[in-house]
Parts: structure tokens; sequence; C-alpha cells
């Protein structure tokens, strides 16, 4: 019999590796002679880089760049040196988790780190990016990663503008004499699963600016200086159209990949699903098993579970979906190729206490191996 696991991760708990081997474990107990193939997954968000480094077969780099505030933090992302390819998490240089609540600012905050880490990719021989931009804490229109890049921004002066979107305010010009000359050579995947445009009632400013600190006024004022962003980029580089769907993602730095480098906007999970070749596993099994922390009516909008199921149902195999808690309105799942889902938890605790990895991990593989248990009953009667 062969099964193939793929989890996302268990956000704050599990990571898809240490999920996917926790439900191996409970198959094991009542099909020990089982082939489970545990592969990684993610959808571009946290985890994409654990996920791809481990799917195909990379290492992790760590170095030290520029925060979103200015400070310097340490920053991990992928290498797959065997291709070239760099996988690179936004959020590790500019996340809203880099910044403490009360002190969030997206006047301030840059993208500057973002762009260090491609240089330091590009500097090591990568020349395919594949990064994910969710949860940032910035507004910045992506200036600052294209800063560290080599662009020029410049101010009335000719000097760089200020980090953050007030740098925006001051734009008059921008250059690009100084790029870095290998950039031509790279191409990206952006890993973007929201549509907004960069300016207007759905524009970056409006929707995602309040969650990053920014009031009323500065959401007006940003929107305002993004928009002579984009008309100044538009006057040197034709491919500029802020109205394109993700142009807002992470505060416009979809409209600064999409203007500025050679990359194309796609789904988080696809890109996953197609680098780690998972296809070709499900193509094989007997049976699939996916699941994530909460699964709910989020995630048959789209979620990673949900690629997994379509993926399974190309070639008509059976999909169960485990997660830490299931909301009413996960029934939803169903409809998008989840047959069956089941929660892990076995009795009352504390949300801290139900996180707790090893915790986690001993609920996953008895759930798991309850759920198999009544597979090979089925098979049993089937037998008789």
């Amino acid at each position: 019999m062969k099964i193939t696991v793929a989890m996302d991760s268990f956000k704050g708990s599990l990571s898809s590796m240490m999920a996917g081997q926790a439900v191996s474990d409970g198959i094991l107990r009542v099909y020990p002679e089982a082939e489970v193939q545990v592969r990684p997954l993610a959808d571009g968000g946290e985890g994409t880089v654990e996920a791809l480094v481990c799917g195909m077969g990379g290492k992790e780099e760590r170095i030290t760049v520029t925060g979103p505030v200015g400070e310097p933090v340490e920053c991990s992302y992928g290498m797959i040196e065997k291709n070239g390819t760099a996988v690179i998490e936004m959020s590790g240089a500019a996340g809203s988790t880099l910044v403490p609540e009360k002190d969030r600012n997206p006047m301030y905050t840059t993208t500057y780190g973002v762009g260090e880490v491609i240089r330091d990719a590009v500097q090591k021989g990568c020349r395919k990016f594949i990064i994910g931009i969710g949860g940032s804490a910035t507004n910045d229109g992506g200036i600052g990663m294209l800063q560290a890049l080599g662009y020029g921004f410049l101010d009335a002066e000719g000097e760089q503008v200020p980090f953050g979107a007030r740098g925006l305010a001051e734009l008059e010009r921008i250059t690009d004499t100084s790029v870095l000359p290998e950039l031509s050579e790279c191409k990206f995947e952006i890993a973007c699963d929201v549509t907004n445009p960069l300016c207007g009632d759905r524009g970056c400013s409006a929707v995602y600016g309040p969650q990053k600190g920014a009031d009323p006024l500065m959401i007006k004022d940003m929107d305002r200086w993004l928009e002579g962003y984009a008309e100044l980029a538009g006057e040197k580089f034709c491919g500029a159209d802020p109205k394109q769907p993700g142009t807002g993602a992470a505060g416009g730095l979809g409209f600064a990949f999409l203007t500025f480098t050679n990359a194309v906007l796609k789904s988080g999970i696809q890109i996953v699903l197609e680098e780690t070749r998972l296809e070709e596993y499900i193509r094989e099994s007997g049976l699939v098993i996916t699941g994530e922390g909460r699964l709910d009516g989020q995630t048959a909008m789209g979620k990673a579970p949900v690629g997994v199921a379509e993926l399974a149902k190309k070639y008509n195999k059976p999909v169960i979906a485990f997660a830490g808690c299931i909301a009413e309105d996960a029934l939803k799942c169903n409809s998008r190729g989840i047959d069956a889902f089941f929660p892990i938890l076995r009795e009352t605790v504390t949300i801290g206490k139900a996180m707790e990895p090893e915790y986690a991990q001993k609920n996953m593989a008895a759930a798991a191996e309850q759920v198999m248990r009544l597979w090979r009953c089925r098979e049993d009667y089937e037998r008789k």
C-alpha cells in the first residue's frame, strides 16, 4: 500500500515535516508494510523555505540584513545549489513579526533587507528565485528592496530617499545605472495569493495599512505617494501597471517585482506543488493525507490542503485531512476534494498545551492510527 502524506505546518507548533512524520507513525502502527511518502507542504507563507529546501534537496543560508525598522536582523533563506535557486520569505527580513505591535508604522518600515537577501543569493550563484511575500510590515512600494539592488530612488537633491513610505513623498527621479549587473539574468516566481492593486480603495494602503500601524491620514498620504511613484516608474519602465492584480501585495512589493525585475506572480501552493513534484508521488498512491492547523472555510478557498486534494482528484485518489481544530464551515472542504477530515485533539486542554510539539505529534499519530484502523476494517470486510 502506497500512501502520500503532505501536511501544511501547524503554525507555532509543528513544521510540515514534523506533522507528516507523526501521521506516518500512526499509519505504520496499523500498516507496518505500507510505503509512506512524507512530502513537505506550504502555501508561500511561513514554512515555505523549509518545505522547498527539504523537498528540493537544498540547504539553509543565514545572513544578517537590515530589518524593517533599520536595525540588523538575522534572516535565513534556502538555496538549491543544483539548479541555482534561492527560496526566500520576505517576512524574514521585513515581516510584521519583527516589529512590536506598539511600534508599527509603515512610514518608516523598509524592504531594504529583502534586497540584501536577494543580492547575497545572486552573489552565491543563484539566478532563479522563489519568493513568498506574505506578512509584510511595510508600505514602501518595494523601493527599499530596489535600493539594495542598486536602483536609485532620488530626491530633489539627487540623494537616495529615506527608508519607509515617507521616502515616496520625496521621490523625484528613478535611476538604474548602478543596478546589480546579474539582476538581468534572474527570474523571479513570486508566491502571491492576493489580488489587490497598488492604489485606491482596494489598494495596499487602504486594505492593509491599518494592520501595519497606519491611521486614516497616513493611508490617504501613502496612497497618493504610491500613485506618484507608479507614474514616475511608468515613464521609464513600460511594464509598470499599478492596476494589475497583486501589485498591492506586501505594501506594493508586488508592483516592484513586476515593474523592475523579470517576475511573475503565482499561487503560492502551486509553486510548492510544482517544485516538490508532489503530483508524481500522488499519482502512484492509493491514499493521500493532508491537513493544517485549522481547517475552515478559508481552507476551501484554495489553501494548501485543498491544493493537495485537487491534485489528488486529478487521479481519482481518496483524500483524508487532519487538523488541530476544525471550524463549522470546514464542511466546504468536502466539496473541494477532501473526502473526510478529523480533528486530532482527544481531550480538553489549553491552547498552549495543545500546541506543544510533543503533545501535538502524539495526538496526530493517535488520530492517524484510528483512521487507518477504520480503513483496514473496511478492507477486511470487502475481502469477506
